[in-house]
Parts: C-alpha cells; structure tokens; sequence
C-alpha cells in the first residue's frame, strides 16, 4: 500500500494550505496523472473525479490562515500532510512524499525532491490538493469578490496586489505573509 502525499497553496497571500494523502491501486488505468501545475483546470477537474473514483483510499485535509500563522507555512503544511495519511482507513505501507520529511516514524517514508513530477502517486495526490484548494478558493471569491480570488487563487499576482493596497487584507489573508512579502506596510498602521 503505497501513500503518494503532496500539499497546494504554501506560496499565496490568502487562504488556506491543502494537503493530499491518496493510495492508487496498482492498476488502476487513469491516464495523464501529472504535476497538478503542468495541469489545465479541466484536465484536474476531470483526474480529480478519475482518482477519487477509483482510489483504495484518500484524504484531503486543510489547515486554515489562523494555524498557518500560528505554526508558519512549513509546520502547517506538514500538519496537514501528517492528518491526511493519519485519517486514511487504510494504513499506508510506505509514503512517498512531495520534498518533505513527516513525523510518522510508524511507516517508512521517502522524500522525493519536484515528486509530483517524479511519482504517480504524488501527482495524484497533488491533483487532489490544488483541486480542493482551487473550489475553497471561488467560495472565498464569492464572500470577497474585490479581490478577485477567482482569477489568482490568493497568489501575489499584481491585480491581487491592488487589490490588497486598495481594500486592505480580508479575513482570509496571510498577514505575515502580506508583511514579509510585498512592500504594503502601510495597511497594518492603524
């Protein structure tokens, strides 16, 4: 039973970091199953359906803009990474996981540096991640259309830029990832 693990969102100003655990059966036929990124949205869509589908087992699990800030972007990724395989019915043999190390000395890991480029089971579990991350992401575009979340998905574009010097961070947004990143000091002066 082999655990592909992998995480979307470390990188955005906004919302919440998505993390996948998702073990494939050996044979289980879904062709074009890649980095997420190298990906169009209808192609994730259409594999998302296609893995959740015909996987022995998988999670998605979210940690939200408070823990993130809380824990930092590392320690609330591996957190949900570390949840995901431990919400699995079925207990993972070996996990195989996107660059990082996770704290579950009970199961031999591997960590493969770009993984979701290199393993099957990664990308599939990439896929999941982004997807789920993509859907939070147009629900928190509908609460905070200004923003324009839709089009970026949280990431420091310069329209979400703009946006952010114009209306200032919302509830969703990462502030210290706001203060260390981009010059926008200015919004955190009372």
């Amino acid at each position: 039973m082999l655990c592909g693990i992998d995480e979307a969102g470390r990188g955005p100003l906004a919302g919440s970091v998505y993390a996948a655990a998702v073990i494939l059966p050996a044979q289980h036929g879904i062709s074009g199953i890649d980095d997420s990124k190298k990906l169009s949205p209808q192609k994730r869509e259409y594999l998302y359906q296609k893995i959740i589908e015909q996987a022995l087992d998988y999670k998605v699990i979210s940690i939200s803009e408070g823990q993130i800030e809380k824990l930092n972007i590392l320690g609330a990724s591996k957190l949900a990474m570390e949840k995901a395989v431990r919400s699995l019915k079925i207990q993972p043999d070996f996990l195989l996981i996107d660059a990082l190390n996770l704290n579950i000395p009970e199961i031999p890991q591997l960590n493969l540096i770009k993984g979701d480029a290199r393993s099957e089971s990664i990308a599939a579990a990439s896929i999941l991640a982004k997807v789920a991350r993509d859907r939070y992401m147009l629900k928190m575009h509908a609460l905070y259309p200004e923003y324009n979340f839709a089009q970026h998905k949280g990431y420091g574009t310069a329209a979400h830029i703009a946006a952010l010097r114009k209306h200032g961070p919302c509830e969703i947004h990462r502030i210290s990832f706001i203060s260390h990143f981009c010059d926008l000091g200015s919004l955190f002066i009372a």
